[in-house]
């Protein structure tokens, strides 16, 4: 009853899904940007330490990583819709928590809700915008989503330009914000209703009475097949891609400001006005990126910016930290990392498993990158005291590791595993699966 109400429906605009959705990956960059700028303004305010700073940024990285394993199982086995509303409702309490939290303790358990909630979203929100999608547009509007974590980066980065000289108010704002807007997304995803392909593969996997006749658009797969099954290729391709690439990344969303005040010696207005100057070129790398993704030269696109997004690292490591090497670090980074790093991820990743596995393996995927993230974090502001050179010298070499995986498995066109699902079976018992080229 339920796939047949869906399928007479009238669909969502996959454009609208994208938008609602890839929410999830704004709220993932505000985050992840706002709590590094705050924790810089707390540690003048309310007396946090270098050690308390690192802890609390590896705990949101940590929860971001254990929502991650546990929101995308639970996508596969109960449906989208439900986990992602009631993650945006944790977001929201763990933004509320952290905006008036005036201890460590506090702040601790809301960056902790924050972190869990949006880790269990992200793979949720990001099946649900490719199901909803096309082949002509879905890895446009997977792009899309990636802008909104970029424009999530970039509302961080304002409110500490204009505000961040307030004091405490203005970490008050930076956690403020990533409640508020959970909220209103909370409220405009009461309006997105299940995904319609995952309920048929559901059926179809159950053996239910909404099973499609003669295709094969759900055969039966398990975790295991992650493994040691037809999947491991590329499941375990862009496990070390995003691990060892999201190293990088995340130090340096997490940790840039702190770099900026601590080691260029200049203050959080200045430092996040640099930040924000450079966004408009940002964005249009992602528009670039948007434009390109679904069409034949993507992968050309890729090698350019996986070369651009290691010599980002490599250039203050050689050269040491300096207002110069670091604009010039700014510049590569996020030309080499439009092309080269979440946004290819996240289309991969739809493209490469089937639909009961879709957001387990890209839960996994990302629970793995933010499980060494948060372990790195924890020790980064250590580190970055100790002498930041040897830092950025080994974040350059994994990410060197990371698009080298990438290229080796991916440089043939991956298998679209939303076009394998809804081939005609030739024959009874034939895999609709072909191989990984």
């Amino acid at each position: 009853m339920a796939t047949t109400a869906a399928t007479t429906r009238k669909a969502p605009n996959p454009w609208w899904v994208g938008l609602v959705c890839g929410m999830a990956s704004y709220i993932d960059a505000a985050s992840i940007v706002g709590t590094g700028i705050a924790l810089v303004i707390y540690q003048h305010t309310i007396g946090l330490d270098a050690g308390q700073i690192g802890w609390l940024s590896g705990a949101l990285t940590f929860f971001i990583a254990v929502g991650a394993v546990i929101g995308g199982k639970v996508g596969d086995t109960f449906g989208r819709r439900s986990v992602f509303i009631v993650t945006m409702a944790l977001i929201a309490l763990g933004g509320g928590l952290a905006t008036f939290a005036g201890s460590f303790s506090l702040l601790l358990i809301g960056v902790a809700l924050i972190g869990f909630g949006t880790g269990a979203d992200l793979p949720v929100s990001l099946a649900t915008i490719a199901e909803a999608s096309s082949d002509a547009n879905r890895g446009k509007i997977i792009g899309f989503s990636n802008m909104l974590w970029l424009v999530g980066i970039i509302s961080a980065v304002a409110i500490a330009t204009f505000f961040g000289g307030l004091g405490r108010l203005g970490g008050q704002l930076l956690f403020g914000q990533v409640g508020v807007v959970a909220l209103l997304v909370l409220a405009a995803r009461f309006g997105i209703p299940e995904s319609p392909k995952w309920m048929q593969a559901k059926a179809d996997n159950d053996g239910t009475a909404g099973a499609a006749a003669g295709t094969e658009r759900a055969p039966r797969v398990t975790v295991r097949d992650l493994l040691v099954g037809k999947y491991a290729k590329p499941f375990f391709a862009l496990l070390g891609f995003y691990a060892f690439t999201n190293l990088a990344a995340n130090t340096q969303g997490q940790f840039t400001t702190y770099l900026w005040v601590n080691v260029v010696g200049v203050s959080v207005q200045i430092s996040s006005l640099i930040g924000l100057l450079s966004f408009p070129l940002f964005i249009l790398f992602g528009l670039w990126f948007m434009r390109i993704v679904d069409g034949r030269h993507r992968f050309v696109y890729f090698t350019c910016g996986a070369i651009a997004y290691a010599a980002s690292y490599f250039i203050p490591a050689i050269f040491g930290f300096s207002f110069t090497t670091m604009i010039t670090y700014t510049l590569l980074n996020g030309l080499g990392g439009a092309f080269a790093f979440e946004g290819i991820m996240k289309v991969w990743t739809q493209e490469s498993f089937p639909t009961l596995l879709r957001t387990t393996a890209q839960g996994t995927i990302l629970a793995v990158a933010r499980f060494a993230a948060a372990l790195l974090a924890t020790v980064t502001p250590l580190l970055i005291n100790s002498g930041p050179k040897a830092l950025f010298a080994g974040l350059g070499a994994f990410v060197t590791l990371g698009v080298a995986i990438a290229w080796i498995v991916f440089h043939k066109a991956p298998r679209n595993q939303f076009q394998d699902e809804e081939i005609p079976l030739v024959a009874a018992g034939e895999s609709a699966f072909p191989t990984l080229a």
